[in-house]
């Protein structure tokens, strides 16, 4: 397929395609020269090794009430997921509306669980059966499945 590229009168075909490209690079240089925008907000306060001190006369602030909006995160119950598989547990965890999971190599070696599938869990904090927030974050320690 043939691209087309318009005629520029008193240029070859060669300058009419080169041209676009010197402008982008003479764009560039001309920024980067620029060395970019200077800082429109100037420095607040007293100059640098003036030791005055400016007073503020006191006022009485009002105290609003906190905001009424904000509500505690809904409670349910903890699945108990020690024994299942990384993943499954996982997906157990999610279904019951906790996703703030957090695992955990349970040997000590520091592993990431990169396969889940693999790895069994083999305890839980808080233990499964509580009744806690939705948002507490729920530590799964779990090991290597041939382990």
């Amino acid at each position: 397929m043939k691209t087309f590229a318009p005629y520029l009168p008193g240029t070859s075909r060669s300058t009419g395609r080169l041209a676009p490209a010197v402008v982008v690079i003479a764009v560039g240089v001309v920024g980067a020269c620029s060395g970019g925008a200077a800082d429109p907000t100037p420095p607040t306060g007293p100059p640098p090794g003036s030791n005055s001190t400016e007073l503020v006369p006191a006022s009485p602030t009002a105290v609003t009430p906190e905001s009424p909006t904000a509500k505690p995160a809904e409670a349910a119950t903890l699945p108990d997921v020690v024994g299942m598989n990384h993943q499954r547990a996982q997906d157990t965890m999610q279904a019951a509306g906790f996703y703030a999971l957090r695992e955990v190599d349970a040997s000590g070696q520091g592993r990431a669980l990169v396969w889940d599938r693999n790895w069994v869990v083999v305890s839980q904090s808080p233990e499964g059966g509580a009744d806690v927030p939705v948002d507490t974050v729920v530590t799964l320690n779990s090991k290597k499945a041939d382990e």
